[in-house]
């Protein structure tokens, strides 16, 4: 346990952190890709490029800092931390890394106010959160290594076939290259993908199954991005994905990890989930797991999108809709001119709380929802403004949380 002396100082200094989190976390980056470039190959380069593993660090280290009295309250970010870490595959080793350039950025940014007391706080406050870590990733780890037909690492999976989903969607379909079983996941967990790509070798990314659980493949649908430019990487992949892997390919991929997940203490409560663009594959694979483990449950799943020739899963979606207590809506914000008369959408517009109100039981429901930023920052602002408490909600996003909440409490 932290001594009550560093508790006391990491409280009091919270808000100087908070005011430079970013500014340290972009130096810790830097510094350890330089002093350890060994590490990188774990780290989307695209989120690099783009600021957003930055800002998630800042804003883990700020909530950390914030609740370091209460370990309780970091329950949910921890296990966040733990899923993600073993889904690239994290070692005990990694961890001195890390807090040697965490404790070194500090220094650098903080100057003098960064006093030998100060670093031995913080030092010890990362060495504490660290074995909370590592202990939940060997738990993870063996679950993973111990469940029917699991393994740790990478296993090669074949591309069994490719499946066009709309015009920026396609979805591959994985079976074991060793004909060996596939282990069980969770619907709305996600696998890493490790890809031998030449402008970033072994590059990992995680993609949400979007199939449910217990169909003989594990099943991921990418979205094409936009094509990559030298100076940005983002698209890379997925375009590698699209044009390059071929059915009959082989992957690596890593175990079903992820905690985005429906909580087993709610079945007796309505689920509605709300998705957006891509954000629909984990909602997807939890709806179609819903309909077929529990028919009793009453299901509301909206997909909002560009419109048809944008939307993946019509024809699933429409499948989903059928079940007797299922109650599916799409609300397209651009439609094309016949997507109403070939009645491909039900509603046009951007997500918000009047089509909450009217259409799903918001005063009794459980909430999950997930797409892109601007979507979810609606989404949870609409279920605040219809007092929808935060223990019915539950989201997932790479990011800082307080990028999806503070529109709705500012």
């Amino acid at each position: 346990m932290l001594r009550p002396e560093t508790i006391d100082l990491i409280k009091r200094l919270a808000p100087v952190v908070a005011a430079h989190a970013e500014t340290i976390t972009r130096r810790f980056y830097i510094r350890m890709f330089d002093g350890d470039p060994a590490v990188k190959v774990y780290f989307n380069q695209a989120h690099q490029f783009s600021g957003g593993q930055q800002r998630a660090l800042a804003g883990a280290i700020c909530a950390y800092f914030a609740h370091i009295d209460n370990p309780g309250a970091l329950g949910p970010a921890v296990e966040l931390i733990a899923q993600k870490h073993c889904s690239l595959g994290i070692q005990p080793e990694h961890y001195p890394i890390v807090g040697k350039h965490l404790l070194a950025a500090i220094k650098d940014v903080m100057g003098d106010a960064a006093t030998d007391e100060v670093i031995s706080a913080v030092g010890e406050a990362y060495g504490f959160l660290a074995e909370v870590c590592i202990a939940r990733e060997a738990e993870i780890y063996r679950e993973q290594r111990e469940a029917p037909g699991g393994w740790n690492g990478y296993r090669k999976f074949v591309v069994d076939r490719k499946v066009p989903e709309s015009d920026i969607v396609t979805s591959l379909y994985l079976v074991p290259a060793d004909g060996g079983q596939l282990p069980p996941y969770r619907a709305g967990q996600y696998i890493t993908v490790r890809v031998d790509h030449p402008g970033t070798p072994t590059s990992p990314r995680n993609y949400s199954l979007s199939d449910r659980p217990g169909q003989g493949h594990y099943r991921i649908s990418v979205k094409r991005e936009p094509s990559p430019t030298p100076n940005d990487p983002a698209g890379l992949i997925s375009n590698y994905l699209h044009d390059d892997v071929l059915a009959g390919d082989e992957l690596e991929i890593g175990p079903p990890c992820g905690e985005f997940v429906l909580a087993p203490d709610e079945r007796d409560r309505p689920v509605v989930m709300l998705a957006g663009g891509i954000g629909v594959t984990p909602l997807l694979a939890m709806a179609k797991d819903v309909v077929h483990r529990e028919p009793e449950r009453e299901l509301y799943f909206l997909h909002a999108a560009r419109n048809s020739r944008i939307q993946p899963f019509a024809d699933e979606l429409r499948a989903l809709a059928e079940a007797p207590r299922a109650d599916v809506h799409v609300r397209f914000d651009q439609p094309l001119p016949d997507d109403h008369d070939a009645d491909r959408c039900h509603s046009v517009g951007f997500l918000d709380a009047d089509l909450i109100r009217s259409w799903a039981p918001h005063d009794r429901a459980s909430f999950y929802f997930c797409g892109p930023r601007p979507f979810m920052q609606s989404a949870y602002s609409a279920l605040k403004s219809l007092d929808v408490p935060d223990d019915r909600i539950r989201f997932e996003f790479f990011g800082p949380r307080q990028e999806i909440l503070a529109p709705a409490t500012s």
